[in-house]
Parts: C-alpha cells; sequence; structure tokens
C-alpha cells in the first residue's frame, strides 16, 4: 500500500486528491507546520533529505517532488486514467499544463510573493511593479485558455487540473493572487469543487472547507 506523507497546507494533498480519483488504497502520515516558523517539523527529514512534502513510499520506493509522485501514480497505477493518450490532440495541452504549474506558474508567484514580503515598507516599486505584471501574464493565459476548454486539457478531467488547482486553491493561505477579474479560472475552479474525490481528499488533507474559498486574507508564512 502507498504511504502519503502529508504536510498540512501544502503541495501534497495533489497526491491525496489523485489517489482518491483513482480510489487507490493509501495510508496517510500526517505533519503538522511549526505555528512560529511554519516550516515543515524535522521529523520529515528522517524520511527524505530535503524534510519536505510532499513524499511517497512505494514498497522500496521513496519519491518527492508533487508532479514527479503524480507521473510515478499514474504511469503504475493509472491504467490510463486521468492522462491523455500521446496520440491525441490534446496531448501537447495535457502536457504543457501538468508541468506549467509547478515549473513557471508557482515559481513566478513564489518570487512574487517573496518580493513583496521582503520589500516591505521599503521604496522598491520599480521591481514589484515588474514582477507583478510577470505574474498578470500568466493569469491572463490561464484565463484566456479556460474560455476556449472546460479543463486544461480540454473536455475531460485530467492530472494536470490536479497540478494546475494548488496555485490558486491552497496557495492562498501564502499569497493570493486575486481572481476578481477572472471569471473563468472561478468557474474551474467551482466545477472542480465538485467532484467527490476532490471533496474527500481536502478533507483528508485537513480542511474545513474548500480551500479555494477558506483563506480570506493572505497569510505570510514559510
Amino acid at each position: 500500500m502507498l504511504i502519503v506523507h502529508h504536510l498540512n497546507v501544502s503541495q501534497s494533498e495533489r497526491v491525496i486528491w489523485l489517489l482518491e480519483e483513482l480510489k487507490l488504497p493509501y495510508q496517510l502520515r500526517l505533519y503538522q507546520r511549526d505555528q512560529t516558523t511554519q516550516f515543515a517539523p524535522a521529523e520529515l527529514r528522517s524520511i527524505h533529505p530535503l524534510g519536505s512534502a510532499p513524499v511517497i513510499e512505494d514498497g522500496d520506493v521513496v519519491m518527492a517532488e508533487s508532479g514527479a509522485i503524480v507521473e510515478y501514480v499514474l504511469a503504475r497505477y493509472g491504467n490510463g486514467r486521468l492522462t491523455v493518450p500521446v496520440a491525441s490532440p490534446q496531448y501537447p495541452h495535457y502536457l504543457y499544463w501538468f508541468h506549467y504549474a509547478n515549473a513557471s506558474l508557482m515559481n513566478q508567484i513564489a518570487i512574487n510573493w517573496i518580493a513583496t514580503m521582503a520589500a516591505g515598507t521599503s521604496n522598491n516599486s520599480g521591481l514589484l511593479s515588474v514582477l507583478h505584471e510577470r505574474l498578470e501574464r500568466h493569469l491572463q493565459m490561464v484565463e484566456n485558455h479556460l474560455l476556449q476548454a472546460t479543463y486544461f486539457a480540454g473536455e475531460e478531467f485530467t492530472a494536470a487540473d490536479i497540478m494546475m488547482h494548488f496555485p490558486f486553491g491552497t496557495m492562498k493561505a501564502f499569497y493570493n493572487v486575486g481572481l476578481d477579474n477572472r471569471p473563468n479560472i472561478k468557474r474551474w475552479l467551482a466545477t472542480l469543487s465538485t467532484r467527490p474525490g476532490y471533496q474527500q481528499a481536502m478533507k483528508a488533507a485537513g480542511h474545513d472547507q474548500d480551500p479555494a474559498l477558506e483563506w480570506d486574507t493572505t497569510r505570510r508564512a514559510l
């Protein structure tokens, strides 16, 4: 049975959600962030050298990185579910958005978040303006894509949607990108929130309600 090491309010939610959607059995081991630093507890380092989540154990296999874990689970246990066949016209969309979520979008959000905290009250508006404009380009690209498709890989829900959810859902606990002028992203989030697998996963992950709605203000945590 797969063992999922889950840190509260983290990208390990993706792994739990994937396993719920695939209806695969798993054992969940929960870790809480330090109340002062908001870092993961030191005990996670005994599972993986970096001491961050998610981490899964599958027999002798120990794997970190949410994207790698999702690909691993799909390849070994997915039986073609939640993916797109390579020959499908939608495959490039699936592949792009699956990797874009962490490689580009989360990276840009993190840079904005850290720069905003570092700037504080200092006069560094020029840099922040450039970073905010870059993030806006990302958000507008996502918004435009969802104007043309129900999900990121087309008209079917896939693992690309699981990967893309975190930046607009739980990430709000740290940095809220703001979606007031993004009706297509908000529609997509609302659609995902009705999935039983999503609801079960968020409950297992420790949320009292949908994390896309849970955070009213930006919590500046690590």
